[in-house]
């Protein structure tokens, strides 16, 4: 009989030390196979190769890690009364104290006792009451008796068959109920009976152009790390063992997004637009702007794209106010033009409302139709649209997610623009693309993304950015203002609309207390009435008016009818208002980066200088406190997507659940930004070389593609 390699999709509850109880723990923490726990990566490591006597140990020295016998435990009070659970240790050479301040004391209880041998790790501090040194929520491992200490030598070289002691120690995420002594066992058997059957996917050229380590050592030693390891790279993620790792999900992402780029553009059946119609001409003389030269130059590489024969995947980037949707309208009236639907779909009602206010006064102007399709439209009116829509007599749509029900049918959708603002994500564009014959995809966005962002959710896209904000435009002036200060903001309005401008305030709405704050805005429209501005006109608007009364409210406030706009965040995008010199958020802490610099954009669109007064209540969370500060440092959108991504982290930005691309467990956008580059250089090249992964050496490597992007990937031309 041939001996069969192991299996790593064994289910984990027949490793060895688990069984079905802990197998339901290790589900909690994602471990459902013996392959998820390979790749479960230490949090952590914990350099516990240098045992020292308490005696040794140094203030101010890092992690320090003694051994030693419980002497005493239990709780102990402080002066004012607090509860501190202690356990004292000590050797031939001291004592130390280990103090917790959150605890289950029953737990504790049960889990120390006096003359048990202890391992104790953390940073040394000195209790100046006591005169000793402690560690405030140590690390601490009990050692079973088959684990003695003989054979560590102090201060040298650990015993390679101590898993908990005398070594880098990997520390893992955790779940209650699973210790990390549990966790490290579990996975040093994982490791001894099913590392050597892992089998590399990378191209071999591939490896050495990048000075990569194979898949098997690196998992080996990214659990448990050869001696002589640099324990600062290790916790760094910067080690060869996380390099290689990191490349592995970095290189599988992008050369998913590397063959859908190439296999949509190898999709000839686009439709070649007409491009110089008279109805664009037409256009030009309509709007009540003059085009910048950057809407200009992105409208030129659009209607390039539209021109060829193949459909058009493009990003349109651009700052909050720099003219995005007005870019759009020319695309669409192009493909309209052509005998063509045009079709936008934003995340949320009130941004496809405010979409169809803008675009629909010009449209009909240009005797087109227009229709604004929501869930909200129901009865008798949606089936109207739905039969104009599959008739051909609606040119342009505008919608939100109901655009790509399964009842909505187009009569031949040409260009569909995605308002994306990071909630629709690969799928949903891959869902819009499919009403139509390979119609033309235009993805907008208002928040700019970082680079190392829109290589990844955005690598299979060109891209075009709106760099230039219109002319005359002066910088808003950010300030921030805690609740004692309240009545400041309120002076600054007075005295703007003294000076013939107008002002916003701004209240959060939050769907789950959707009730409450819309009391809250509707209050305060009161209390100004009544109370501060009882001599000006105030107006309320917020997300739960009909349309008709949302586009009055709008129209009053245009026309200098109503001085201050008491609103929820309805007006965070396509409201403009260039007389509007005033913004006030209140509650500012309970927004996020992206919506306050909305928000803030919904004023500085005239001449006037103009401010936004950021209202801040305590509690308020470390988080919020520095987007506070981005807000008021920076109003350069770049810089603030920078800051976001760096505040949330990649997958908080993203929406990482709904962007429809594989989850990366190690990689991270930010840290590794050199890698992502390096990887997507290399995917690219790939593709290039070999666009359907036939080439023998390439077959392990379509398996891992496959497998890591699962059905999210329509690969068609890879089997």
């Amino acid at each position: 009989l041939t001996p069969q390699l192991p299996n790593p999709s064994t289910p984990i509850q027949f490793v060895k030390g688990v069984g079905e109880k802990r197998s339901d723990l290790l589900k909690k923490l994602n471990i459902h196979t013996v392959e998820d726990a390979l790749y479960f990566i230490p949090m952590r490591y914990e350099d516990r190769s240098r045992m020292k006597k308490i005696s040794e140990i140094k203030i101010g020295g890092g992690i320090e890690t003694v051994y030693g016998t419980i002497l005493s435990k239990g709780i102990i009070k402080t002066k004012r009364g607090k509860r501190i659970f202690e356990v004292a240790i000590r050797d031939e050479t001291g004592l130390l104290r280990g103090k917790w301040f959150k605890f289950n004391e029953r737990y504790m209880n049960k889990r120390f006792s006096t003359g048990q041998k202890i391992i104790m790790s953390g940073e040394i501090q000195f209790n100046p009451y006591h005169g000793g040194m402690e560690i405030i929520h140590p690390e601490i491992e009990t050692l079973e008796d088959s684990e003695p200490l003989a054979p560590i030598q102090w201060m040298g070289s650990p015993n390679s068959e101590l898993l908990h002691i005398g070594r880098i120690v990997p520390i893992y995420h955790s779940t209650e109920g699973i210790h990390q002594k549990s966790l490290r066992s579990i996975m040093r058997w994982v490791i001894n009976n099913y590392a050597d059957s892992i089998i590399d996917f990378l191209p071999e050229n591939t490896m050495k152009r990048y000075q990569l380590i194979t898949l098997k050592e690196a998992i080996k030693n990214i659990h448990f790390p050869e001696k002589g390891t640099s324990v600062e790279r290790l916790n760094g993620y910067s080690s060869d063992y996380h390099r290689r790792l990191i490349f592995d999900e970095f290189f599988l992402l992008e050369l998913g997004l590397a063959m859908r780029k190439k296999g949509w553009h190898e999709e000839r059946k686009g439709v070649s637009f007409r491009i110089d119609g008279s109805l664009t001409e037409k256009l030009h003389s309509i709007l009540p702007f003059k085009l910048t030269g950057a809407q200009e130059r992105v409208i030129g590489e659009i209607k390039k794209d539209l021109a060829r024969p193949e459909p058009m995947y493009r990003l349109l980037q651009g700052d909050v106010g720099s003219g995005k949707t007005a870019v759009a309208l020319f695309a669409m009236i192009i493909v309209v033009e052509n005998g063509y639907q045009s079709a936008i779909m934003s995340p949320t009602e009130i941004l496809a409302e405010q979409h169809f206010l803008n675009i629909h006064r010009l449209v009909e102007q240009l005797s087109l139709k227009t229709a604004l399709l929501t869930s909200s439209v129901k009865g008798k009116e949606r089936e109207d649209i739905l039969y104009q829509l599959k008739s051909g007599e609606i040119d342009i749509i505008i919608g939100t997610h109901a655009l790509i029900q399964e009842g909505v049918k187009f009569k031949n959708l040409g260009l569909a623009i995605i308002d994306e603002q990071h909630r629709f994500g690969v799928m949903q564009r891959g869902i819009m693309k499919k009403k139509g014959y390979n119609p033309d995809i235009l993805v907008m966005t208002a928040t700019p993304i970082p680079r190392t962002l829109s290589m990844t959710v955005y690598g299979d896209l060109e891209l075009s950015v709106i760099d230039e904000m219109p002319p005359g435009r002066k910088p808003v002036e950010t300030l921030l203002f805690f609740e004692k200060r309240v009545h400041d903001a309120y002076t600054l309005i007075e005295r703007e609309i003294k000076s013939g401008r107008q002002a916003y305030v701004v209240y959060p709405l939050v769907e789950e207390s959707e009730k409450v704050d819309l009391k809250a805005a509707t209050e305060m429209m009161e209390h100004f009435k009544r109370d501060i501005f009882p001599h000006r006109k105030v107006g309320l608007l917020h997300g739960r008016m009909k349309s008709d009364e949302k586009e009055d409210t709008m129209r009053r406030f245009k026309e200098r009818d109503i001085d201050i706009l008491v609103s929820t965040t309805v007006i965070e995008v396509g409201v403009d208002v260039p007389n509007a010199s005033v913004m006030v958020i209140e509650h500012a802490e309970r927004f996020g980066l992206p919506q306050l610099h909305q928000l803030r954009g919904r004023v500085g669109r005239g001449e006037y200088q103009s401010y936004c007064i950021l209202i801040a209540y305590y509690p308020i969370s470390e988080e919020a406190k520095m987007r506070l500060k981005v807000m008021t440092e920076s109003s350069d959108g770049f810089i603030i997507a920078e800051k976001d991504l760096e505040i949330r982290g990649p997958g908080e930005f993203l929406g990482t659940r709904q962007s429809g691309l594989p989850e990366l467990k190690i990689a991270n956008i930010i840290r590794d930004h050199r890698l992502l580059e390096s990887a997507r250089e290399e995917a690219f090249r790939l593709v290039g070389d070999d666009p359907s992964l036939s080439a023998p050496e390439h077959n392990l490597l379509k398996d891992s593609l496959k497998k890591r992007w699962e059905e999210r990937l329509e690969l068609g031309e890879i089997g």
